[in-house]
């Protein structure tokens, strides 16, 4: 029988979820990611099962519970902080409150040498721990493989079954064995292949997009961002001239892109349709202030405009989008911290009106995956290298209400910090940039005169995927220039400042 070579990683809630499904995918091993309570996956399809941890504890009356009755003792199973604290709690162990929070750095000890779990990690080894109850007796059928200083019992394993369980995180970079150990698990016990590669992704993401589009035409909505122009060139590359590319301008775009990205999708030979509905966002945005509310408002106005343009080609049974996996997971709602912190306009299907279904070739993949399969297909480094840009654009840069001449002076003000980061050679280093528009005014002195005008803030974080992310340490002297290049240059704007936060607890957008 063939093994499906595939993980599935069962969401309890931890704001570190998806960094277990880094980790598993930097081993060249496909996973996804449901809530614990899903019913939306088949077991069949999977060669190993890992839970996650959990802001709950197991022994509140309103823990998160799961049926194992499927996965304990007939798939390897790997337990992770509330994950092992479950298969403790509820299969004859007991776990309780810890005398002290146990949070941060750690080392293992007493590691068992027969351990498959642990083979190559060394005694000592630190890992990140993040849990305030403790497992103090050990489930029945069961003996430990590990321990640290304060908690006797970090590690355990069912007897006769490969069913682990580990109160630490491997898959924070604080855990300095946590891949290995996470590799041990899936090719050591689980015995799954390293079979997933950006080549391997492209031949059956064709074969998929082939198979379900057939004759039929597809139109998708390019954003000038490096997941929509991978997406573009995929489907080409799969369907050719059965695609039309809509490039809308939203007016929310940053400054001259619609004219530059649309010369530069021509010049990759894609079926390009340029829209300018700049007017038609703003009309109704017009008094919408609430952060959510905006994103849905740009959300139904791409539909409209979709529909639209989709009505001036024949055959059109599908829209393609640029959804990436962080989206899917962050639009699903899971109890816990990694529930919904706000909605992506290109999640979640059509409206039933426009008669189409949704095709998303990249919503397996994280932001890096993208690249690394954009890179693969031989898209120019210029589009790769683009920093993230949101889907609604400048309308969530901008805080509070939407229009014409805000996003004017965001953009004026946006071009200068971005090409100055260019021009200095920061560019690159840094994961995502931009500026933001705060409905604050201060007073300011210009000359003799006194001025009342707005305050923008800079922001830069380096990050690997997006999922976190931390604040860039630019030079002094690169934002003293930055600042008064804008002041000076902006009419509007008086104030510039630095934002100096990271991901969590902040989110990198403002809104």
């Amino acid at each position: 029988m063939k093994m499906p070579n595939k993980v599935i990683i069962l969401d309890f809630g931890s704001q570190y979820t998806q960094l277990i499904a880094r980790r598993v995918r930097e081993l060249n091993i496909f996973c996804e990611i449901f809530p614990y309570n899903s019913k939306n996956y088949n077991l069949e399809k999977y060669s190993a099962v890992i839970l996650s941890g959990s802001p709950y504890s197991v022994r509140s009356k309103d823990s998160l519970k799961i049926n194992l009755e499927n996965i304990k003792g007939k798939l390897p199973l790997l337990g992770i902080c509330y994950g092992a604290q479950y298969l403790a709690h509820n299969f004859g162990g007991n776990v309780d409150l810890s005398s002290s929070r146990e949070y941060g750095r750690a080392n293992l000890v007493s590691i068992s040498e027969k351990s498959a779990l642990f083979e190559g990690v060394k005694n000592g080894s630190q890992v990140w721990m993040s849990h305030a109850d403790t497992i103090v007796e050990l489930p029945r059928k069961s003996i430990r493989i590990g321990s640290t200083k304060d908690v006797d019992n970090a590690a355990f394993k069912f007897n006769d079954e490969n069913t682990y369980g580990i109160q630490f995180h491997p898959e924070v970079y604080h855990s300095e064995d946590g891949k290995l150990i996470l590799e041990n698990f899936l090719k050591k016990i689980a015995k799954i292949k390293a079979t997933w590669t950006s080549n391997s992704f492209i031949d059956s993401a064709i074969e998929n997009i082939r198979s379900e589009v057939k004759s039929d035409n597809v139109i998708l909505g390019l954003s000038g961002g490096v997941d929509s122009s991978v997406a573009a060139v995929l489907l080409n590359k799969a369907i050719g001239n059965q695609l039309t590319c809509i490039f809308i301008d939203n007016g929310l775009l940053r400054k001259n892109e619609f004219e530059s990205v649309l010369k530069q999708y021509k010049g990759m030979g894609l079926n390009v349709v340029g829209v300018d509905a700049k007017e038609k966002f703003y009309k109704e945005l017009n008094g919408i202030i609430d952060p959510e509310k905006k994103r849905k408002c740009i959300g139904k106005v791409f539909i409209d405009v979709f529909d639209e343009e989709s009505k001036k080609i024949e055959n059109v049974k599908w829209l393609a989008q640029g959804t990436i996996y962080p989206d899917v997971i962050e639009s699903i709602s899971v109890k816990g911290p990694s529930a919904t912190i706000k909605s992506h306009h290109n999640v979640g299907g059509l409206p039933d009106f426009m008669n189409l279904s949704v095709i998303e070739p990249l919503n397996m993949l994280f932001k890096d995956e993208v690249r690394n399969v954009g890179k693969e297909l031989k898209i120019k480094q210029e589009i790769l290298g683009r920093h993230p840009f949101p889907g609604p654009g400048l309308g969530i840069r901008i805080l509070g209400e939407v229009n014409a001449e805000k996003v004017e002076m965001l953009q004026n003000a946006d071009h200068i910090y971005i090409e100055a980061l260019k021009s200095e050679g920061l560019y690159d280093s840094i994961w995502q940039a931009g500026v933001i528009l705060l409905p604050v005014k201060s007073v300011g002195v210009m000359g003799d005169e006194r001025t009342y005008e707005n305050c923008v803030v800079l922001r830069a974080v380096t990050s690997t995927d997006g999922m976190t992310a931390d604040w860039v340490d630019i030079p002094y002297k690169f934002l003293q220039n930055v600042s008064n290049k804008i002041i000076n240059s902006v009419k509007g704007i008086n104030r510039v400042v630095y934002d100096i936060s990271s991901k969590p607890p902040s989110t990198i957008e403002w809104e």
